[in-house]
């Protein structure tokens, strides 16, 4: 196969996956997705086609509104209008059981990749030996948490404990402060 060739495919294959994602994702998630998750394209490939894919304006960087200063774990890439017509005419020249890979997989992991973009942990360990973790929600076109507290754990494994379980509860922690802290009823 001629290098050009390979290019467009690759491109077209970066736009099927946006296009089967139905959300915005950070560089970090796309690369995730398409080279370490699956093996549709190498690296670099990823890479260089998502930077030709934003040139032509068939995918577009989001980055927070309001915000001077962006973190680039913060800006999120999305399919254009002109990016879904083209996919929506070159489809085909994805080969049947990749595009069926694809669709599955978006299916199956739509949600999870959404949670690990919107619902974050860090933690820094603190000069008396304890370490602190701080959660966030983040909403994607927004440059401040929706949601963010700190919480002081004793050792490092309760910090790693505490930010893995925050990505399945916290839709739930959010809803029960917000329930008995700000809403009326």
């Amino acid at each position: 196969m001629n290098k050009f060739f390979d290019e467009t495919l690759n491109k077209l294959i970066l736009l099927f996956v946006f296009d089967r994602m139905e959300i915005p994702l950070t560089e970090n998630s796309i690369i995730d997705i398409c080279t370490s998750r699956n093996d549709w394209l190498k690296y670099m490939e990823c890479k260089e086609a998502l930077m030709q894919l934003v040139e032509v304006n068939f995918v577009s960087k989001i980055t927070p509104a309001g915000s001077t200063e962006v973190d680039p774990r913060d800006e999120r890439y999305t399919i254009t209008p002109e990016g879904r017509n083209c996919i929506a005419n070159f489809f085909t020249r994805i080969k049947p059981h990749i595009r069926e890979e694809i669709t599955q997989y978006a299916k199956q992991n739509r949600m999870v990749f959404k949670r690990s973009q919107e619902y974050v942990s860090e933690y820094f360990k603190n000069a008396d030996s304890t370490h602190t973790v701080v959660f966030k929600i983040k909403e994607p076109l927004v440059a401040q948490p929706l949601f963010e507290i700190k919480l002081k754990t004793l050792t490092r494994s309760a910090a790693v404990s505490a930010g893995k379980k925050w990505c399945e509860k916290a839709p739930q922690i959010y809803e029960y402060i917000y329930e008995n802290l700000i809403s009326d009823n």
